[in-house]
């Protein structure tokens, strides 16, 4: 019997089930905690905060522009758009979520700076604090110490959350989270230090200045459309795998949790939508039964372990997905 199946068959029976991670394949922090219970009595008000407020609005009125930009950029502007959509998302999904978060593989030096750089390209929050949210995320997740808890409605899941202070729960276990392996890695810290500074550089300044230099693509164009529309896009597609995968969906793997299957989420975000399975199994490092399909970091992290560059992904036997799925799932689809 393998480590896996042997740390399955004493999981948590809980409504979250996320116990089937436990610590020897887990973060241990990403675990959910189902001894959580929320405060009784009136909820906190809300505060906005309103310099996020005007920074989103004029961001997405910008992304509105570049859209409109399009039309006049070359196709090499176009492509490059593209390319730098591909390295933020990687930045965030095979970086600051799957390694740093889940530690659900390892990376060497070179691969942990690319994504490191990469995550300052995604500009949302540094590994450090990204990390750190996402982990009370899972180990409290749809409570009221979720960051973005979903139980508050789609807007809130979606953006909300950025709009308005932590709810107090969310502060106090983010504190008491163990984050020693984070503290440890030489790369996270030093891009938590020089986080400001590598934004401007890696967010806006390389896509806006690349086209320009290279190919004479005009600087508003450069802005606007590799820089900001870009930028908006990265966003918004990790952000609906805090909304949508949380909402719309099947459930095949576990139907008392929120999370859910949602092939769009999974296509916008390159794979990070096979969220019901996710949040059941969030050691596995490819989030997913399906390998490489609608999943462009599982094949990122493949590529990167037959180059040398990654190793030990952790991975969930058949055997113990065809258990679980016939234990809690909600029988709308076969294993693959």
């Amino acid at each position: 019997m393998t480590e896996t199946e042997t740390m399955i068959q004493h999981a948590s029976s809980s409504r979250q089930q996320s116990g089937d991670a436990m610590t020897a394949t887990s973060t241990v922090e990403d675990v959910f905690d189902d001894t959580y219970r929320e405060k009784e009595g009136p909820k906190p008000p809300r505060r906005l905060v309103w310099r996020n407020i005007i920074l989103m609005s004029l961001l997405h009125i910008g992304a509105l522009y570049g859209l409109i930009l399009i039309p006049t950029a070359s196709l090499l502007t176009v492509a490059w758009s593209v390319v730098c959509f591909l390295i933020s998302a990687l930045g965030v999904t095979a970086g600051a979520h799957r390694l740093w978060s889940h530690r659900s593989y390892k990376a060497s030096f070179p691969l942990r700076t690319f994504l490191a750089l990469a995550n300052s390209m995604a500009f949302q929050n540094d590994i450090y604090e990204w990390a750190r949210d996402h982990r009370v995320h899972h180990k409290y997740s749809e409570t009221d110490a979720d960051p973005h808890n979903a139980m508050r409605g789609f807007f809130f899941a979606h953006i909300g959350w950025l709009l308005v202070r932590k709810h107090p729960d969310v502060i106090e276990k983010g504190r008491k989270l163990d984050l020693s392996d984070l503290k440890a890695d030489t790369v996270v810290m030093l891009q938590r230090r020089y986080y400001k500074l590598s934004v401007v550089v890696l967010c806006f300044l390389v896509p806006m200045l690349v086209p320009w230099y290279l190919w004479g693509e005009s600087l508003v164009v450069g802005y606007f459309l590799p820089g900001l529309l870009r930028y908006t896009l990265v966003l918004n597609a990790t952000w609906l795998v805090n909304s949508a995968a949380h909402m719309w969906g099947n459930r095949p793997y576990d139907k008392t949790i929120n999370p859910r299957e949602n092939p769009f989420v999974s296509f916008s975000a390159v794979g990070e939508g096979f969220h019901n399975y996710h949040h059941t199994f969030p050691f596995d490092y490819a989030t997913s039964e399906f390998g490489c399909r609608l999943n462009l970091t599982t094949a990122f992290i493949d590529t990167m372990c037959f180059l040398g560059l990654a190793s030990d992904c952790k991975k969930v036997s058949r055997e113990v997905i065809l258990a679980r799925m016939q234990r809690t799932g909600d029988g709308s689809n076969k294993s693959g």
